[in-house]
């Protein structure tokens, strides 16, 4: 049994999904690698990361062990996960195995924590690719049975997990997620130059995100058609293409709004705060959502949020947010008409927001998952 006053736990996590490359891979979960690298040391905590060839930026003085598998590939990665991880563990003298993103290795020489972000691969199975279905759903299931301790980075995530994977309420620990300190709100003129070295209209409502199908765009669309916002408002929906998004182009072109909705791509996190701070609303209409964090940081700068009142999303919006049915068009329509119109409606949720936003940090994440770590070590299988 690990005694914590003697030594700091010594924990390696898989941080093969930190990405460096300007797509879909370098969303919510790389984030979340990252800001655990940065913050677990700073809680007391030894960490080695587990790094493949093509791992992107990584905290500085951290221990890694990088492998030469080719990673990057999901097959090569889940081969690793499952064959080559458990020597990797065992070399490292780890007390304890993080999977950080629903997979961690079933044959571990030392105890499992896993964190599940969502399960959406069983809510919408329906919106996935065929083989990243079959991975989640097998690979989740097995490992959240055979971990010592399950994080779930909400308590509609616990709640799933619980019904969903049969998986015993008391196993599971609530860790949200925690805001980067860049994100705040900024000043006038740092707006104002922003918006003129992109070239961006006076007034937008922002999206950021994925295009997939679970982040409902094709119906924000619609909405933003709907909404009756002038012809000087436009619509970005900022974020690396994902899987079966043609229909969201396709429901531009339909509208005819070809010149009123823009695409910028994925949007590199340092250049994120700009983007929220330009915008007139923030729109988060997703289906489903383990957490949310887009909203967070969107009111971390001050900008007032629309976002969908099911899943995680309200736990993720608190009282500073505008919620709406996301199957509703005519709701998400006459929500962004709001948003847009009533200045005692914005100010309200922008000062709600701020402050609901100041309570995540992710040096409390950290220092609650070191508490998830010490149980593990410590308790019973």
């Amino acid at each position: 049994m690990h005694d914590s006053r003697q030594r700091p736990i010594h924990v390696a996590i898989n941080a093969h999904l930190l990405s460096g490359d300007p797509s879909y891979r370098s969303a919510g979960v790389h984030q979340y690698i990252y800001h655990l690298l940065t913050y677990l040391p700073q809680a007391g905590c030894r960490v080695t990361a587990f790094l493949g060839p093509r791992s992107g930026e990584r905290p500085p003085a951290l221990r890694a062990v990088h492998t030469r598998w080719p990673t990057h590939r999901p097959a090569a990665r889940i081969l690793w996960e499952q064959l080559a991880q458990g020597r990797a563990l065992r070399a490292a003298g780890a007390d304890l195995a993080h999977g950080p993103v629903f997979v961690g290795p079933l044959l571990a020489p030392c105890p499992v924590v896993v964190t599940v972000h969502d399960l959406s691969f069983l809510r919408y199975p329906y919106l996935f690719r065929p083989a990243n279905r079959f991975y989640l759903r097998l690979f989740t299931r097995l490992s959240v049975r055979q971990a010592r301790r399950v994080i779930a980075v909400s308590a509609h995530t616990a709640e799933e997990t619980v019904r969903l994977l049969g998986i015993a309420r008391e196993k599971i620990r609530v860790v949200y997620h925690g805001v980067d300190p860049i994100f705040r709100p900024l000043s006038a003129e740092e707006v104002a130059a922003f918006r003129a070295r992109r070239g961006l209209p006076a007034r937008f409502v922002l999206f950021v995100g994925t295009l997939e199908p679970r982040k409902n765009l094709v119906r924000l669309v619609e909405a933003f058609a709907r909404s009756g916002a002038d012809a000087e408002t436009a619509l970005v929906l900022a974020g690396a293409r994902g899987w079966y998004d043609d229909e969201i182009f396709a429901t531009v072109e339909r509208w005819g709004l070809s010149s009123r909705v823009y695409f910028p791509g994925y949007v590199p996190n340092d250049e994120l705060p700009f983007w929220y701070n330009a915008a007139q609303a923030f729109a988060y209409p997703s289906l489903y959502e383990g957490f949310g964090l887009p909203v967070l940081e969107a009111q971390a700068c001050g900008i007032p949020v629309l976002t969908s009142s099911v899943s995680a999303l309200p736990e993720a919006a608190g009282d500073g947010a505008l919620l709406v049915d996301p199957t509703d068009v005519e709701a998400i329509a006459d929500g962004l008409h709001r948003l847009l119109t009533d200045e005692t409606l914005r100010e309200t949720l922008r000062q709600r927001g701020l402050e609901h936003a100041a309570r995540f940090s992710w040096p409390r994440t950290a220092a609650d998952t070191v508490t998830v770590y010490q149980e593990a070590v410590g308790g019973r299988s």
